[in-house]
């Protein structure tokens, strides 16, 4: 025989026979949910036969176009397979029951285009869903009376083998069709996360779910469930789900509101913890698997840093806010070099608001470079950035050009890589004086970004003067430090309602770098410090600075060539800022909680 006629009866194959279908459903009906012996008997002699109708019924429903179409020519097809569902000889065979169960799977429409079609979709799931929860059927009691098993253990079974053969299926690849008419074979990962909803909370659907959420998105119509991401979101926000780090991971991949509920709730926990401190902070922002998710996938990372963009523009002057966006950044920077070289994605993908010269710059980490490099990096940026604002104020109208955009990019791009700060206020202890200016205007934009309403060429000035008076305080030749200093400093960090004041912490900064990095003796330097921090309540404020600073020097943000003595004046220090803050009243340190 020619290989075309062969094809042509191949194509020529007879279709399912309506009258056959009436035959089976009759039998159906007989058996009922085999209560009899007589109907357990004539299931078990006509179930080799039935497997045969089941798999030429599957046939025809992958051939047909629509569910409305098959159920235009098997009218009785749900009464059919509904009764078989409720079977247990039926559903206690392993094929029968996987036939069944992709008859039912077969019929979902990914996208219900009438009403007949969406009735069907809610019935599918209601069996499905009924077929393998419910543990008082009748039937079931009594086919597990015969068998001896549990009726719970019976049911986990189904549900486990179900689980099984769904993941199966969902495994294989895409193969479209040649006749266009007919379905994708990717039609099953709809039905197969629609089926999911009722069971999400079960441990035993846990491959099924990590397998669902992990397979590649090569076909459009490999979508997922919208109503199955939301019960998996909302099971797994209200600690009623466990999943695996990989699957937490794909699921805020495949769903933007899981993803935006979870950075929200990391911020919210965040902002709660306002005595925390930046070690604690990091512990909690990397125990949160978001770095890791922003790295593996730059989409990820982008709707992570829009909702840090948009908190940042409604809590600017939140020291706590910009100390959480920092160290995200360090723990997605760090998880994204242990990806190299696997990831071969720009950093210009991750950061494409940012200025781009700007970029490599910032993201290089201090201790990327000798710390003799330092003055010449931090001036080159703070040139930069003197630039970038100058040509913004010099438009008159810069909201419509872009500039504002701009200086808040560079802005954002600076908070987010603030351990450049700490190197400034590093370099400020020894700073000569023609010298300092790159460094406090770069200081100053970073806590007063724009003029308009930061007043940041006032702040330039006012951080001078903190600066002026740090430096003859910790001189070693001054001892006891002049009062007049002193007095002038205490009043730089106390707020003037009469005039636009330096943020506190920023004078705060400078000061607890003096104290660490100087020359001057320690017993002098802690005198100085616990007199300032004293008068101006700024004590809780000075223990998170300190720590900040220890950390960051562990990272190697702040290098020193005598580690071990910066070490040790910085636990010195410690041990009496904790001591001060001790002593304080509830009322006292209610207060003056200023979180960085």
């Amino acid at each position: 025989m020619s290989q075309p006629l062969v094809l042509l009866q191949q194509k020529a194959e007879p279709l399912l026979d309506v009258q056959e279908m009436q035959l089976w459903l009759e039998k159906a009906v007989a058996w009922g949910q085999a209560d009899s012996p007589d109907a357990q008997k004539d299931t078990c002699l006509h179930l080799s036969r039935l497997r045969d109708f089941l798999q030429q019924l599957l046939t025809h429903i992958h051939n047909t176009s629509s569910t409305t179409e098959t159920m235009k020519r098997l009218p009785v097809i749900g009464q059919f397979l509904g009764r078989l569902c409720w079977n247990p000889y039926v559903t206690a065979d392993d094929t029968s029951r996987r036939l069944l169960l992709q008859n039912l799977w077969g019929l979902y429409s990914e996208h219900p285009s009438n009403a007949v079609e969406r009735k069907a979709n809610q019935w599918i799931r209601k069996v499905l869903c009924q077929l393998t929860t419910e543990d008082d059927d009748t039937a079931t009691q009594t086919l597990v009376k015969h068998m001896g098993v549990p009726t719970t253990q019976y049911h986990l079974t189904v549900l486990r083998k179900k689980v099984a053969l769904v993941q199966e299926n969902i495994g294989k690849g895409c193969s479209l069709p040649i006749d266009r008419s007919e379905r994708c074979s990717c039609d099953r990962i709809l039905a197969a996360s629609e089926a999911c909803v009722p069971l999400v909370t079960c441990a035993e659907a846990a491959p099924l779910i990590g397998a669902l959420l992990q397979r590649p998105l090569i076909c459009a119509r490999a979508a997922l469930s919208v109503d199955f991401l939301d019960a998996l979101s909302s099971a797994y926000s209200s600690n009623c789900l466990l999943l695996e780090e990989q699957t937490v991971v794909s699921m805020w991949y495949h769903s933007l509101s899981s993803l935006e509920e979870a950075v929200l709730s990391l911020l919210e926990s965040v902002l709660a913890n306002t005595g925390s401190t930046l070690h604690r902070l990091e512990q909690q922002l990397a125990q949160s698997l978001l770095p890791k998710a922003c790295a593996q996938h730059c989409s990820i990372f982008l709707v992570v840093n829009d909702i840090f963009r948009s908190i940042l523009k409604q809590l600017e002057g939140n020291e706590c806010i910009k100390s959480a966006i920092h160290t995200f950044t360090n723990c997605f920077i760090r998880e994204l070099s242990l990806l190299q070289p696997k990831m071969s994605i720009s950093l210009k993908a991750f950061f494409p608001q940012s200025p781009q010269n700007l970029l490599g710059p910032l993201l290089t980490q201090p201790s990327e470079m000798p710390q003799e490099s330092w003055r010449h990096h931090l001036n080159w940026l703070s040139g930069s950035l003197q630039r970038l604002t100058e040509e913004e104020e010099e438009d008159e109208d810069s909201s419509r050009t872009g500039g504002h955009h701009k200086v808040f990019e560079a802005w954002f791009l600076l908070v987010q890589c603030a351990h450049w700060m700490q190197a400034t206020a590093q370099l400020l202890v020894t700073a000569r004086p023609e010298d300092c200016d790159p460094l406090l205007r770069l200081l100053t934009f970073y806590h007063h970004p724009t003029n308009k309403g930061h007043h940041r060429a006032q702040q330039l000035v006012r951080a001078k003067d903190a600066w002026n008076h740090l430096c003859p305080l910790f001189s070693v030749l001054a001892c006891p430090p002049p009062i007049d200093h002193l007095q002038s400093l205490v009043a730089l960090l106390s707020p003037n309602p009469q005039q636009p004041s330096l943020t506190p912490l920023s004078v705060l900064d400078l000061l607890v770098n003096f104290a660490v990095f100087s020359q001057k003796s320690l017993s002098g330097s802690t005198e100085i410090l616990q007199t300032v921090v004293d008068r101006t309540g700024l004590v809780s404020e000075a223990v998170c600075v300190l720590g900040s600073l220890e950390l960051r020097l562990n990272r190697g943000s702040c290098l020193s060539s005598d580690g071990n003595r910066v070490h040790l004046r910085i636990k010195a220090l410690q041990n009496t800022l904790t001591h001060m803050y001790a002593a304080q009243s509830p009322a006292e340190k209610q207060a003056h909680t200023h979180p960085l």
